[in-house]
């Protein structure tokens, strides 16, 4: 694509920096939501007809533009990009404009947060083969009951849309629809947080208990084509804005490797010069294939790109620092005996990095598949 930044552009830049700059910091981020939501900077890519549904229009360049000024800004985490970068463009093209109507200006006005109920313990990236049942409740939704994992955000979401089989008997991608659940429901949904092994808990188990279903988009039994058009869309203009974040990581890598000498050892700043390299590389990749909706394999290239970069920074992160990167640091304390410094976490956190959101392995039989052809896995 023919990609630069036009004097319109620019001025977007303007307005939005000086926005940011006079923004930060929130109270809470649900108070950052509150305000992008106010000041119309939530919803710059719907591709929705004016006045739309409370989302300033955007083109998207400008798209481009807010993701670059908000990560330089080191404005803070949004717990609201579920909500505005899934089920929002879901809602546009699948759902109906009562659905649209009810749930997309909440999202615009960062009022409402969601999560995302896809992965279960024995289905992750083959989420054909998810067990959560919903049977209809005799009042024109369906009652949910099953067990979702990895869920991000579950702790503060108002909502999450499920992926759950309404067909009894029915297997793989028959038999699935797309549901959308509110979380205050005591007694018919328990989240529980997951400790991983840097101490932290970003995600959460998820058990439904009969929880009510209030909507199903794109219609019963038609969840697959769904779900898939939802994981299509995951990979976009936020792909630039985690490169972002990925280069300032790398930075603080090479900083270290400065600082302690260890860039003068030649395999090493050989590695580092590979990973910067590679991360320029996925940025014009990114930037190829921004918008090509006809591009089946464009989202499992990325992915495959990104999680092997990260994982790889992550270990060169630890390996710098020597036999220090084994060991704590000295502010260590009886109430917080493992603690972790940045190197250490930044490594295990990327040990899942070519697992979540869809394993390597399934990234390659998607564009064995479905770009080169190539006959498909046997089950």
């Amino acid at each position: 694509m023919d990609f630069g930044f036009g004097p319109e552009d620019e001025a977007f830049r303007t307005r939005a920096r000086a926005w940011l700059e006079a923004g930060l910091p929130a109270d809470s981020p649900r108070a950052w939501e509150r305000a992008l939501g106010r000041d119309g900077w939530i919803g710059l890519g719907w591709d929705t007809p004016e006045p739309g549904y409370g989302n300033r229009r955007a083109s998207l360049v400008q798209q481009v533009v807010w993701a670059e000024e908000y990560a330089a800004a080191g404005a803070p985490a949004r717990v609201g990009h579920i909500g505005e970068n899934l089920l929002a463009p879901t809602l546009i093209a699948y759902g109906t404009e009562e659905q649209r109507r009810r749930f997309l200006p909440g999202i615009a006005r960062g009022e409402t947060l969601w999560c995302q109920g896809y992965s279960e313990p024995d289905a992750g990236s083959d989420l054909a083969g998810v067990r959560t049942a919903a049977v209809r409740d005799g009042a024109g939704g369906h009652a949910v009951t099953g067990q979702k994992i990895w869920t991000s955000l579950a702790r503060d979401a108002d909502w999450c849309f499920v992926l759950a089989r309404t067909e009894p008997g029915s297997s793989r991608h028959r038999g699935l629809s797309f549901l959308l659940v509110e979380m205050d429901q005591p007694g018919r949904i328990e989240v529980r947080p997951i400790r991983q092994m840097s101490g932290t808990s970003e995600f959460n188990e998820v058990f439904f208990d009969g929880a009510r279903a209030a909507e199903v988009v794109g219609g019963e039994g038609n969840g697959w084509a769904v779900a898939m058009g939802l994981l299509a869309l995951e990979r976009g203009v936020s792909t630039l804005v985690q490169q972002i974040g990925f280069a300032a990581e790398l930075d603080r890598v090479v900083r270290t490797a400065v600082e302690s000498g260890a860039v003068a050892d030649p395999v090493l700043r050989e590695r580092l010069v590979r990973q910067w390299a590679e991360l320029r590389t996925m940025r014009w990749n990114a930037l190829r294939t921004l918008g090509a909706t006809d591009d089946p394999g464009a989202p499992s290239v990325a992915k495959l790109l990104w999680g092997g970069w990260h994982q790889r920074l992550g270990e060169l992160a630890v390996l710098i620092k020597g036999p220090a990167g084994a060991v704590g640091p000295a502010a260590w304390s009886e109430r917080h005996p493992y603690e972790l410094d940045e190197a250490q976490r930044l490594f295990l956190f990327t040990r899942s990095d070519t697992i979540y959101g869809g394993s390597d392995e399934i990234q390659r039989n998607i564009i064995a598949e479905r770009v080169l052809g190539l006959p498909r896995e046997p089950r």
